[in-house]
């Protein structure tokens, strides 16, 4: 334990520093952004004096310096800002969005990780045989397809064609929790290009962990092969994937913007597409904080739990 303190102390200053370098990026990015909010909020045919007094009283001709040092030292105490369309604050918005991803996330996590563990270990214990075959197969074709053909052929058969499900979820608001109908498509998407590269790489890893010395050893030595594969192979095979697990997480919380799109959930993706649309900067900057935030924290704990699985991978990690 005393030996991964240091590790640890390393990987923290590491996303510190990510995250620094987020703020400093998005602010860049959004920044490049052609026109403002100024330009929206004029109208259709805006005369240059309005756009410019609009702007003024946004403060949007500040330098960009002082914008980014106030911007900064608004993050330091919590604070997102406040749109400047509509003068809501910025954490409203990721309170709005938030909800209807987390209720696509967490099902999707739900289901993927048992499914991706046990298709791997299924295709790893019948390496080369038809049920290896068939689960390659299938993942390998699965994950060709983009989500928005698998989405548009879902709701054709199990919505337009055979009536079962919903089609999207117009109509039922931010509410998704008491119409869990509406949210069978969108997790299904969601769920089918994850599992399969999951799948994949657990297959591969535990092949690997099965094919050791230390694996030929414990059974030589009469260990039961169930304890074997699920007590000493499996984590080894688990900790690559541990760190594809944090990414797909992470595409999870941060919004899909096509699936949100499709199905018409108002999600955190749609949430940051509106405000692109409408140049709304302080909202596009907070949300995309919050997602790079998101982005550095799940890689650490995907970092700590892959040192704690395989020790060795940890550390060169």
């Amino acid at each position: 334990m005393s030996g991964s303190l240091p590790w640890a102390a390393r990987r923290l200053l590491l996303g510190g520093a990510q995250t620094a370098a987020v703020v400093v990026l998005v602010f860049a990015l959004t920044e490049a952004l052609p026109g403002d909010a100024a330009v929206v909020l004029a109208g259709d045919q805006p005369d240059p004096g309005r756009i410019e007094a609009v702007r003024a009283a946004l403060h949007l001709d500040r330098p960009p310096l002082e914008r980014l040092l106030d911007w900064s030292a608004g993050l330091l105490h919590g604070d997102l800002g406040v749109s400047l369309t509509s003068g809501r604050p910025v954490s409203s918005y990721l309170a709005d969005g938030f909800g209807p991803t987390l209720l696509l996330a967490v099902p999707t996590v739900l289901l993927l990780v048992p499914a991706a563990v046990g298709l791997g270990v299924l295709a790893a214990r019948h390496e080369g045989r038809p049920a290896d075959r068939i689960v390659s197969a299938v993942t390998l074709s699965l994950y060709a397809v983009p989500e928005f053909a698998l989405g548009v052929l879902l709701v054709s058969v199990f919505a337009l064609r055979l009536g079962w499900l919903p089609p999207t979820a117009v109509g039922y608001g931010t509410d998704l929790l008491a119409h869990p109908a509406a949210l069978v498509l969108p997790v299904l998407v969601l769920l089918a290009r994850p599992v399969c590269s999951l799948a994949r790489l657990i297959r591969a890893g535990m092949t690997e962990a099965l094919a050791s010395p230390y694996v030929s050893q414990a059974l030589r030595c009469g260990v039961p092969g169930t304890r074997v594969r699920y007590a000493h192979a499996l984590p080894n095979a688990i900790a690559p994937a541990a760190q594809q697990l944090a990414r797909t997480v992470d595409w999870l919380l941060c919004g899909v913007v096509v699936v949100e799109a499709l199905f018409v959930i108002p999600g955190l993706g749609t949430v940051l597409m509106n405000a692109v649309a409408e140049r709304d900067v302080p909202v596009v900057q907070g949300l995309a904080v919050v997602f790079g935030l998101a982005t550095v924290l799940l890689n650490l704990g995907a970092d700590l739990v892959t040192h704690r699985l395989a020790p060795r991978r940890g550390v060169a990690a």
